[in-house]
């Protein structure tokens, strides 16, 4: 399948982080500011879900979210993960086909973990799905400053540079 095709029939568009995405599913049920943890400005949606892909050329920049989010190997390349948890340091994880070879299908992403991702070897394109919950909502994406992430993880420097704009 080429990389025109998927982005036409999916009705892909350029998202801030880096990539195409489409939002797929947003729940007609909210959750009220008094139902949430305080680090939520008012109500979300139960969940959404979108379709997210990247090509061989772009990457998807550090940011957080508010809430944990869940990535859905779909096709294509394998998707190289770049996490930065405040809990657990750093780690990488391949989602994709090749379960025997040590590939996920799926993988959280913890509530205010840093990540960034790349297509591995940067070829061809690789198409996944993001589910988060409570709902995505723009007020909860920060993208990472180059600087800060720096000042704080100084270990990570080459990857901090990569990911960051």
């Amino acid at each position: 399948m080429k990389l025109e095709t998927v982005i036409k029939e999916l009705n892909l568009k350029p998202h801030p982080e880096g990539g195409y995405f489409c939002e797929t599913y947003r729940s007609a049920e909210t959750i009220g500011k008094g139902g949430l943890p305080d680090r939520y400005r008012g109500g979300r949606a139960f969940g959404t879900s979108i379709f997210y892909l990247l090509n061989d050329h772009d990457k998807s920049h550090f940011h957080r979210l508010k809430s944990d989010e869940l990535w859905y190997f779909h096709l294509g390349a394998t998707i190289v993960l770049h996490v930065i948890d405040p809990r657990q340091g750093y780690r990488t994880v391949e989602l994709g086909p090749d379960l025997a070879g040590g590939e996920q299908l799926q993988q959280v992403i913890p509530a205010g973990s840093w990540f960034a991702a790349e297509v591995k070897g940067q070829a061809g394109f690789a198409l996944a799905g993001c589910a988060v919950f409570p709902g995505f909502d723009f007020a909860d994406f920060e993208m990472g400053n180059r600087y800060a992430l720096l000042a704080e993880y100084p270990g990570l420097s080459e990857v901090i540079r990569k990911f960051c704009k």
